[in-house]
């Protein structure tokens, strides 16, 4: 049972779904079921990995763009000014 809802976190990428299975890992019987299980757990930490690295440049850019719209921005002021 735990191996097929491994399998199904890994297909659908599910980071929630991967972290509480690994959180509760049975003992595995067979050398068959070994095998599988780390497969599948080289395969999320792949995924892991993989929507680490994206994050992490999403991240990059939307501070890239905050940093843009920054330097663009048009100073404002609190106070009223009338002398100038």
């Amino acid at each position: 049972m735990w191996l097929n809802k491994l399998k199904i976190a890994v297909v659908e990428k599910n980071i929630d779904s991967l972290g509480k299975l690994l959180d509760n890992i049975p003992q595995l019987e067979s050398k068959k079921e070994m095998e599988e299980a780390l497969y599948l757990l080289r395969e999320a930490s792949e995924i892991v990995h993989t929507l680490k690295d994206k994050t992490s440049a999403s991240m990059k850019q939307i501070k890239k763009n905050l940093d843009f719209l920054r330097s663009t921005d048009i100073p404002t002021y609190k106070n009223l000014n009338i002398k100038s």
